[in-house]
């Protein structure tokens, strides 16, 4: 799309363009990670705007910083869907682009011809992506928010004190998983693309999100045949790990195999406690956690959280302070992360969180803040009301 390509685009996707019919946040997320990673996103937004657009508080100015957290490096422009002339619009983005995403409820863009077949028919190369809440079969009629996904596929269930009610992650856990599973389905599309010149249908939802980020206790289930509970912040497999008591504050300690906890007890002064043979392994450590906890936290309570953070890391022992988000980026400035990257210039300038992949020769960019909405709408317009030069514009 050359008439309105950011001239700096260097990435690993430079040269992409995805048509972004998303909103709120699995789909955005996935849009942006695409456009830090040199993609061209237009994110077609109807008249009233994403929904995070008035997600306040917390703003910066008159925008959410919901909204700002997941939606650099994109264009936006206004279509109403339901006017024809806007939907021919949609239609000639979705023909040019490599890459198409949605998570309109499963088949709620077949109205406007931009459904997965009308698009394949106007280009076969498109790799088209779909986020929905529960599949395109019998969860189709059920809306997908990332609280109804944690209580139904029993996230809640394991989280909070075993006594306690069920609680929910503190973050919007699976619709962030789901953003991530659509980049690498997007990813492993174009790979297929390149190899045989054909688009497909990428679909996530995300309760397959869920299930799969369950992990071990996914498997607990599965192979084991166990459902696992609340267990507030210890772990069913492993001990250490989980918040011990120091002299002032909680630090986590995952000592999670025989020599990290033989380093644990040295840096302790207890170097004797790993030839007991209720401590001995992993799994002896676990059965007997109740017996083994007090005698670590009697050790340390004698210093403070961070000397400890600090005494443990040097010996190989992972551990860390239990922060608030402020702490947890001036934790990634002191390692060396440098977490926080500036896209826009001047007034339009917004301080948002790096890319979380490093590239050696393909950097992530960050030239276009968040956009306002319909900010690029006359341009896109005319360049889709243009005909183009071939079948990518």
């Amino acid at each position: 799309m050359s008439e309105i390509a950011r001239k700096d685009a260097a990435g690993p996707l430079a040269g992409l363009l995805v048509a972004d019919f998303s909103r709120v946040l699995a789909g955005p997320y996935a849009t942006m990670l695409l456009a830090d990673m040199g993609a061209e996103v237009v994110k077609v937004e109807g008249p009233s705007g994403d929904e995070t657009r008035t997600w306040t508080p917390p703003s910066r100015g008159e925008d959410s910083t919901y909204y700002l957290g997941v939606n650099r490096g994109k264009r936006s422009i206004v279509l109403d869907l339901r006017d024809e002339a806007d939907a021919a619009l949609g239609r000639e983005l979705a023909r040019r682009a490599d890459v198409v995403i949605q998570n309109f409820k499963p088949g709620g863009l077949a109205r406007y011809g931009l459904d997965f077949e009308s698009v394949r028919t106007a280009n076969p190369a498109t790799v088209y992506a779909s986020i929905s809440g529960f599949g395109a079969g019998a969860g189709a009629r059920v809306p997908g928010y990332d609280l109804m996904v944690q209580a139904i596929s029993g996230l809640m269930s394991l989280t909070g004190d075993p006594d306690g009610p069920p609680y929910r992650a503190g973050i919007s856990v699976f619709d962030v998983m789901a953003g991530n599973h659509a980049v690498i389905g997007i990813l492993a599309a174009l790979r297929h693309r390149d190899a045989t010149g054909e688009g497909q249908h990428v679909e996530v939802n995300l309760l397959s999100s869920a299930l799969t980020g369950l992990v071990n206790h996914s498997s607990a289930y599965v192979a084991g045949g166990v459902v696992p509970t609340r267990m507030g912040n210890a772990h069913p497999s492993v001990f250490p790990y989980e918040p011990l008591p120091t002299a002032d504050n909680d630090l986590i300690v995952a000592a999670a195999n025989d020599g990290q906890f033989r380093r644990l007890c040295e840096v302790l002064g207890i170097p004797d406690v790993p030839d007991d043979p209720r401590f001995a392994r992993n799994a002896d450590r676990t059965a007997n956690r109740e017996v083994l906890r007090p005698i670590l936290t009697e050790r340390l309570a004698t210093r403070g959280a961070l000397e400890w953070f600090d005494l443990l890391v040097a010996a190989g022992v992972p551990c860390g302070p239990i922060n608030t988000i402020d702490g947890g980026f001036a934790m990634a400035e002191r390692l060396g992360l440098d977490p926080v990257v500036e896209v826009g210039e001047g007034d339009r300038a917004v301080p948002t969180t790096r890319h979380p992949v490093r590239f050696s020769a393909t950097p992530a960019g960050y030239a276009l803040p968040p956009p306002r909405l319909d900010e690029h709408g006359p341009e896109l317009r005319e360049w889709l009301s243009k005909e183009p030069e071939d079948d990518r514009g």
